[in-house]
């Protein structure tokens, strides 16, 4: 095989071999055009485990092991969330670094995402009904299959990792294998069906549906063994727990219901929200029951006393997912209606981290890698987000999260001002429309409002006077998209029909340059005798109308 030569044309090549050649920027082999490489960032959790299972020896309890520095060459140090140094801190395991947005070409919002159980592939199930494998290691396409005829709205993995089912929006359940074949598929009910959940044996399974029951089904037989009827609207989320056969689950007229899962009786109700009862979520101590509901609050019960344990606000808009850590006990991660992730542990009311604008509108759903370090979210702006661990050294802050000081932006925008400014969102000003006339702008804005543009450009006077050039209360809004002019000295009485002479007067355009007696040129009497600074004069009035007659 010959190298790389610089024409195109000078290749040669068969069937067998072929030849590289460059045709400008483009790289072509046997007469193909090669794809471009593309540096794709990647999460290898191998090396971390292989340091735990090296050190796990001598680095079995947590007093045992230094904790990492805050600097990158702790970085060889760091060990999956298993590791007891790690387990005994839930911090150490929240995902706010990005990681890597993963688009199907077919742009359709994402309902559904599960890991595999060995966690080397990530199936996402769309509302166009298929299944969508991410590779888990560099995030990239590896296939797609058509495996519903509409939308996929539940994908559940079976606890013996051997089968995962699947619901869609017209009531279909289908059994699948883990390589994607199709076994089975029943109408299970007559609507959509919200979600599913497997008993602790994997012998039963249960369903959801916004025909208002819940049915217990025989996985191996596909048989409908009990239906629960007891709420009085949508049954949107439900939960196997466990270790007891105890369903909970929570519909659309706000209420919380716990279900004996051999008896199909309602065993007690819990009224907590005041809305719509999006997820719930056993905890796998099997005593906290986590609920997010459409009221903005995530709530905590303690299935011993059948009360509420905890409160959560954070959340700005609904709540729509949930999802527990599969390591850390009081560790869990929630989405809201906005495209808002917040990071909770079960104690403190506040949450420990957020990613305010992690996407563009709802998460749909969240799913945890199972080791723990790499969190993934669905949203209903077409994307799938991955989401990993901060590395020792690291900073907090990135493209979706901003952990710095007020103050310290506003220094560093001051200390560059070339650099295009923006408000927060939190500020006065709305991203999108423009700023309010009492936002004071930095870098290379004015203080006071923007500067306007049109005919009343030079109306507002010279550059010295208080209003500024453009200060015109018909020009006191300008939006984002790019930074105010800074205009040059002289650009407003340029507008205005003046000229600059090199001795620095402004001279009306077109008016001739008189000869001294040394032959210099000598401009005419300056209409700004004392300097640019000078107000205009007023206009001249206009001619009298000619007599009539």
């Amino acid at each position: 095989m010959s190298g790389y030569s610089n024409y195109a044309g000078s290749m040669g090549g068969g069937g067998g071999g072929g030849s590289y050649g460059r045709g400008g920027n483009k790289e072509v082999f046997d007469g193909k055009q090669l794809r471009r490489a593309v540096q794709r960032r990647t999460v290898d959790y191998n090396s971390s485990a292989m340091r735990w299972f090296l050190d796990r020896t001598w680095k079995n309890e947590v007093g045992e092991a230094p904790m990492p520095q805050p600097v990158y060459e702790a970085s060889l140090d760091l060990v999956p969330p298993a590791a007891p140094i790690m387990k005994a801190n839930p911090v150490t395991s929240v995902c706010t670094k990005f990681v890597h947005s993963s688009v199907n070409k077919p742009r359709c919002p994402i309902n559904a995402c599960r890991w595999t159980p060995e966690g080397k592939r990530l199936i996402t199930g769309a509302s166009t009904g298929e299944f969508t494998l991410w590779n888990g290691l560099a995030f990239n396409f590896e296939t797609i299959l058509q495996a519903h005829d509409s939308a996929v709205r539940s994908m559940i993995w079976s606890h013996n990792e051997y089968w995962m089912i699947t619901g869609d929006h017209q009531g279909l359940i289908k059994y699948w294998q883990s390589n994607m074949n199709n076994l089975k598929a029943f109408q299970a009910h007559e609507e959509s069906i919200r979600d599913i959940s497997f008993a602790i044996s994997d012998l039963k399974f249960a369903s959801c549906s916004d025909d208002g029951v819940i049915k217990v089904w025989d996985f191996e037989r596909v048989e409908e063994e009990r239906t629960l009827k007891g709420h009085g609207w949508d049954v949107r989320c439900i939960d196997w727990h466990p270790i007891l056969p105890i369903i909970a689950s929570g519909s659309k007229d706000s209420l919380i219901k716990i279900w004996d899962a051999k008896s199909g009786k309602n065993l007690t109700t819990l009224h907590g929200h005041k809305n719509t009862i999006a997820k719930i979520k056993w905890n796998m101590n099997g005593n906290w029951l986590l609920t997010g509901s459409r009221d903005q609050l995530v709530k905590v019960f303690d299935i011993r006393t059948m009360k509420e344990f905890q409160t959560l606000r954070g959340h700005k808009r609904e709540v729509t997912s949930m999802q527990w850590h599969p390591v850390h006990e009081d560790l869990f991660v929630s989405g809201a209606w906005d495209g808002a992730i917040c990071y909770w542990v079960i104690g403190q009311d506040q949450p420990i981290a957020s990613v305010t604008t992690a996407h563009q509108s709802s998460v749909w759903d969240l799913d945890w890698h199972p080791l723990g370090h790499i969190l993934v979210s669905a949203s209903n702006d077409h994307t799938t987000k991955f989401w990993t661990r901060n590395r020792p050294g690291d900073t907090m802050s990135d493209r979706y999260i901003n952990t710095e000081g007020k103050e310290e932006d506003a220094a560093s925008t001051m200390s560059q001002p070339s650099q295009r400014s923006r408000p927060s969102r939190d500020s006065d000003g709305v991203a999108g429309r423009g700023f309010r006339s009492n936002q004071t702008y930095q870098g290379n804005h004015r203080q006071g409002p923007p500067q306007g543009r049109g005919p009343s450009y030079h109306q507002g006077g010279p550059p010295s006077s208080p209003r500024g050039i453009g200060a015109h209360p018909g020009n006191s809004s300008r939006g984002m998209g790019r930074p105010a002019p800074q205009m040059p000295p002289g650009a407003g009485h340029a507008r205005a029909g003046l000229s600059q002479h090199p001795s620095g007067s402004y001279v009306p355009h077109g008016q001739p340059y008189n000869r001294n007696e040394n032959g210099s040129m000598q401009p005419p009497p300056s209409v700004f005798p004392n300097g640019p600074n000078q107000q205009m004069p007023p206009p001249p009035p206009p001619p009298p109308p000619p007599p009539s007659g």
